[in-house]
């Protein structure tokens, strides 16, 4: 179980183009598929970016880092818990529906416009008004310092849920007249925004230099630019969208009779949907609570407790590990989602089986890989986001610890996250729900006791190797769910598949790791002296692994390989051979 993304869930459905041949229709797609991955793909690079320069800034396992990851993280979490539901799942058919009226949707979407602004904006002030009571419960053992300091971040943060609100509707509008581009790309605003205010915030205050008396220096124009800046991104990645919505010419104008919209009803269909997210959610805001607990741990202790992970470590590790999960795992997830809906609405039960498997070993090419990877340069990784202060090694050795912790779970997080899709094309929506809560129940339950029997310095550790452990359960439970109503999915040859898989991939990680020893990566040397020597040392490494993996693949003549390679194959003729 992973913590919440700065973003909200985009969908990942691509336009469908009406009366086009097959072929042209089929590019079209494919271009569209091209936009909208690249548009993710560009926001990630940018917000890594942003995550290291935040991290020179204020450092990542320090007292301010958490702080203001708290505040800042808070917005997203509750929005998601409010409103993301709703705005993903019961809106998205209500207006396509009523794209397809004769004023292309106008009056609908104006009720709809204008009933998000107010409901997100009443919510918005409610919730800023109670910025210091969010703070105190959602912290643990903070110091009213602390508490104080958090709260005034909360006060610039919180606006943040009324304009990701007005994102994620306008977004909605888009895709419902097949304008997916702008709502893939302006994440990408939101990045470059934040990117320069924090580059401004080390120009104008300096980096962190190390030591434990953040809160001392602290001055109200620190946190206007830091906590200012983070919001304005998110202004901006909201009202980049009105131009494109204005191109669509939809007239749209006030409009505040709310009656007959059809929410409620189609509100019942998703609620086991809306309601694994509500699950989800909490648990993720009690177990960050949980976490919490690290920042006030640090306080007295050598080198400013920069080898205690926080909250602000803890994200950035889960930051890493969802990378190969959500370029491969869910662009081939989505790929597959339609052709197992298509296979149940044709009555072909006897296809899910095999669909599964396919997808299972196809997308173990790249995530056992990007596991093994992860393992090896756990270090360097955490280097990367670990700032430049004096106890840059240090910080950057806790964000490995907890990568480990988390790494180890990611190939089952993408196989469960394959199987839940077999559930929703059948339009089973309570099912993973029912897996969803036992997983953030279980999660919540094995935080609280490591709270009870570990020292706080610890906490961070535990958490991320439960978040580890959950995922092989979840993948285990959506294992004997899917046999017990579908039938065996290949079992066998998806562990066989794994398994010659893993075996390339380790010795991929053997060939990794020594390369990595060399630098000076298992002895404090080059790969951990600074950020730039941590990139030289992740690109050679991982370049190095990657040929010898590949080359082990086809020497083994594995056919997951040639499936995943397989469109990049007909465009790049040197990797057929």
């Amino acid at each position: 179980m992973s913590q919440v993304s700065k973003h909200p869930a985009r969908p990942g459905t691509p336009p469908k183009i009406p009366h086009a041949p097959a072929e042209q229709q089929a590019q079209r797609q494919s271009k569209a598929y091209a936009l909208m991955a690249s548009g993710t793909m560009v926001s990630r690079i940018l917000g890594f970016i942003r995550t290291a320069l935040l991290a020179v800034a204020i450092g990542s396992s320090t007292t301010m880092a958490d702080i203001f990851e708290k505040a800042n993280v808070i917005p997203t979490i509750i929005f998601m818990l409010l409103a993301g539901g709703i705005f993903n799942v019961v809106l998205v058919p209500q207006l396509i529906k009523a794209s397809k009226a004769s004023d292309r949707g106008s009056a609908y979407t104006s009720k709809l416009v204008t009933l998000t602004i107010v409901v997100m904006g009443l919510a918005t002030v409610l919730l800023v008004s109670m910025a210091g009571p969010l703070i105190k419960v959602l912290t643990l053992n903070w110091t009213e310092p602390m508490i104080a300091m958090g709260t005034t971040f909360a006060y610039w943060c919180l606006p943040q849920i009324f304009f990701y609100g007005v994102y994620a509707v306008i977004g909605q509008v888009l895709n419902a007249h097949n304008r997916f581009t702008a709502y893939m790309w302006s994440p990408v605003a939101n990045n470059v925004v934040q990117i320069l205010t924090i580059g401004t915030f080390i120009v104008l205050f300096g980096s962190y230099g190390g030591g434990n008396d953040q809160l001392d220096g602290w001055t109200s124009s620190q946190t206007v630019l830091l906590a200012g800046g983070a919001t304005l991104g998110i202004v901006v990645q909201a009202l980049a969208l009105f131009l494109p919505l204005r191109r669509i010419g939809l007239n749209l104008r006030p409009d505040f009779s709310w009656r007959g919209m059809g929410l409620r009803h189609v509100g019942k269909l998703a609620a086991w949907t809306l309601g694994s997210m509500m699950v989800g959610n909490i648990a993720s805001l009690v177990n960050s609570k949980f976490v919490s607990a690290a920042t006030n741990a640090r306080e007295g202790m050598p080198f400013g407790g920069a080898n205690i992970p926080g909250e602000q470590a803890l994200n950035t590790s889960q930051l890493i590990t969802v990378l190969p999960h959500s370029i491969f795992a869910l662009t081939l997830a989505t790929m597959l989602f339609n052709e197992f809906t298509k296979a149940f609405h044709e009555k072909r039960r006897g296809d899910i089986a095999p669909l599964l498997s396919r997808g299972l070993r196809t997308t173990a090419v790249p995530i056992v890989f990007a596991t093994v990877a992860f393992i090896v340069l756990a270090g360097p990784l955490g280097r990367l986001f670990a700032g430049s202060s004096s106890t840059a090694m240090l910080q950057g050795a806790a964000i490995g610890q907890l990568l480990l912790l988390t790494t180890l779970g990611l190939p089952f997080k993408s196989i469960h996250f394959f199987m839940i899709r077999v559930f929703f094309a059948e339009e089973d929506t309570k099912t993973p729900m029912l897996i969803q809560t036992v997983i953030a129940v279980l999660c919540v339950v094995l935080a609280f006791g490591a709270v009870q029997v570990l020292p706080a310095t610890e906490i961070a550790r535990a958490v991320a190797l439960i978040y580890g452990a959950t995922n092989v359960l979840s993948a285990v439970i959506a294992h004997v769910l899917v046999v017990r109503r579908y039938g065996d999915y290949g079992v066998a040859q998806v562990i066989d598949s794994y398994v010659r898989i893993g075996v390339m991939a380790a010795l991929s990680g053997m060939a990794g790791a020594g390369v990595l020893w060399l630098l000076g990566g298992y002895s404090w040397g080059f790969a951990w002296s600074s950020i730039g020597s941590a990139i030289i040392s992740i690109a050679v490494v991982g370049s190095v692994m990657a040929v010898v993996y590949i080359v082990l693949l086809r020497l083994i003549r594995s056919e997951e390989l040639d499936n995943f390679l397989g469109p990049l194959a007909r465009r790049i003729p040197v990797l057929r051979r």
